[in-house]
């Protein structure tokens, strides 16, 4: 293998990893996210014409066979069969659907109803590849924070996986009822999860720090334990995205929309800065993506960057009712920092510094026309975004969730090239968001009354008022106890981290 595909961190280019050792570890040494070299090499493409012509079986073998080298084609194969195999309700695993002007690429149609299924069904199968293929019989202690969906995704797709725990860490009121149920009620004797008192950020903060507690780590190498995330961070996360947006050009190509090599724009929800970089990570393989449009709600610290070029986490932090996108310090933003700059490590853990110690950063120059060449963004708030689900309703005759109407009412609002077809990436089935989006489609005058339906009511309501059916694995909810009550403080979370992982492994 050369030197080009093996991984390194985004801030520290001189201890290079292959991308089973990356995927163990999860977080570089140095805080930094692991980067392969490879991407920005000419001779690492995919072939447009041949993954056209491909199911999206073929499509994930074939990206995750670029991106992770040292994973031989069966061992691919079989990752790829073991997680798009029936706990998807379509074969097409990420079907494109029509939404107005839009196409809709449709991502929950997996066992947890988000779009963090396609990478967390995935994941651990990589991981059980790399772990046995490292030969230290150490177990994986998964440590995680969720904004909502990644939390429920990384259960399921950890539970019972023989070697592997799993700790979750959300903010507790800062995610939807549905969400906290999920993930509560997860059974599995090596699941762990608590809410914590602060934000998505105040537990995404405290897990990087958990992760660069050398005490903690000696601890847990006493007991063959070695911690690693479920997070994007994880290069083992971020690149399973990356499929589906070439399954997203193919059905456009298959449908007469799109004739091969011309160009597609894709507006993206997002948070974390994930979702919308595995995008760029498809460009770079060569799918002719013209501009990536980041859709931010009220939290649009994104939005800010790409407009100015100023990063600020020092702002006021705003609950939404798209609660997965309620984050400040967006992680993936690293690597485009990184790709941007041409592969400058101290570059980046300039910026890095400059974000932990002054809580903001500038990139100006050729950084900035960079990120402003090929990603568009907009925001929308709350009453913003019940138009737009209530817009796409009345209209089309679909429902979408908020997260998703974020991103259509970002696009509606983003000028058009014509001819250029626009992708919106659809992360959430609605009902795992059922209140606000029954109150965004009903009449204003019924809100004080859905505001004292359960959520399992609104969801019965919506049914009832629109014919889209609940997922089974959502109404199943209300039914099952749960098994999680834990919730502590941002500096009980090493502690909470080390008992379960001694529990699991015991």
């Amino acid at each position: 293998m050369s030197n080009s595909y093996l991984y390194h961190s985004t801030r520290n280019d001189n201890d290079a990893v292959t991308s089973k050792q990356a995927i163990l570890t999860g977080l570089a040494p140095d805080g930094g996210l692991y980067v392969s070299d490879a991407l920005t090499d000419d001779a690492t493409t995919v072939d447009l014409a041949t993954i056209c012509g491909e199911d999206y079986h073929a499509q994930a073998r074939r990206v995750l066979g670029t991106l992770l080298p040292d994973y031989t084609a069966d061992e691919i194969a079989q990752c790829v069969a073991g997680a798009y195999g029936p706990r998807f309700d379509t074969p097409a695993v990420t079907p494109l659907v029509p939404l107005g002007a839009d196409w809709l690429l449709e991502l929950w149609h997996g066992p947890t109803c988000a779009f963090k299924d396609v990478a967390l069904q995935m994941l651990p199968r990589l991981m059980s590849v790399a772990r046995t293929a490292d030969g230290t019989g150490n177990n994986v202690m998964i440590v995680t924070a969720t904004s909502g969906d990644t939390g429920k995704a990384a259960l399921e797709g950890f539970a019972d996986v023989p070697g592997c725990g799993v700790s979750v860490f959300y903010p507790d009121g800062g995610v939807s009822d549905v969400q906290r149920l999920q993930m509560v009620t997860q059974r599995g004797g090596n699941v762990a999860v608590a809410g914590i008192r602060g934000n998505f950020d105040d537990a995404q903060t405290q897990v990087k720090h958990i992760f660069g507690d050398r005490e903690l780590a000696a601890r847990l190498a006493d007991e063959h334990i070695v911690l690693s995330s479920a997070n994007s961070i994880n290069v083992g996360r971020l690149v399973p995205q990356v499929v589906y947006y070439f399954s997203a050009y193919a059905q456009l190509v298959a449908a007469g929309k799109l004739a091969l090599g011309d160009p597609v724009e894709f507006c993206v929800p997002t948070g974390n800065f994930g979702d919308v970089l595995a995008g760029y990570y498809a460009k770079l393989l060569g799918l002719p993506v013209s501009r990536l449009i980041v859709a931010s709600n009220s939290n649009d610290v994104l939005t800010e960057f790409i407009r100015t070029g100023v990063y600020n986490r020092q702002r006021p932090f705003e609950k939404t009712i798209s609660p997965s996108m309620d984050i400040l310090v967006s992680s993936n933003l690293e690597r485009l920092l990184y790709y941007l700059s041409d592969g400058d490590t101290a570059y980046v853990a300039g910026k890095m510094r400059e974000l932990d110690e002054q809580g903001s950063y500038r990139v100006e120059g050729e950084v900035f026309e960079r990120l402003t060449s090929l990603f568009g963004c907009g925001e929308a708030d709350d009453d913003q975004t019940r138009a737009a689900i209530r817009d796409a309703w009345e209209h089309t005759g679909h429902l979408i969730d908020t997260h998703t109407a974020v991103a259509k009412c970002v696009s509606d609002a983003t000028p058009r090239t014509a001819g250029v077809p626009r992708v919106v990436l659809s992360t959430a089935n609605p009902y795992k968001f059922s209140r606000a989006v029954l109150t965004a489609i009903s009449d204003p005058a019924d809100a004080a009354s859905i505001d004292e339906l359960s959520d399992f009511a609104c969801m019965g309501t919506l049914r009832a008022k629109t014919g889209v059916a609940v997922p089974p694995q959502l109404a199943e909810l209300q039914e099952l106890p749960e098994l999680h009550t834990t919730v502590c403080d941002q500096a009980e979370m090493g502690g909470f981290v080390q008992r379960e992982a001694e529990r699991i492994f015991s």
